[in-house]
């Protein structure tokens, strides 16, 4: 028998607006709400992540987060 799917965390989040339509982009592409979205993102993390292109990719990300914060 599979194992329910319940939601047992919740967390208080912050996100761009970009980050935010993104999310809610594959959250109905997929039909899921964004919780169920974040928690399928987050439980095959290294499957649907590239290694190389994910370094290069929060390399890029921390140089530009003091200039996006402002």
């Amino acid at each position: 028998m599979p194992k329910r799917f319940r939601l047992t965390r919740r967390m208080p989040i912050a996100m761009t607006e970009d980050a935010y339509r993104r999310l809610k982009r594959f959250s109905a592409e997929a039909g899921l709400d964004e919780g169920e979205a974040l928690s399928f993102l987050f439980e095959n993390f290294d499957a649907v992540t590239d290694d190389e292109g994910l370094a290069q990719r929060l390399r890029q990300f921390n140089s530009e987060l003091d200039a996006r914060k402002r």
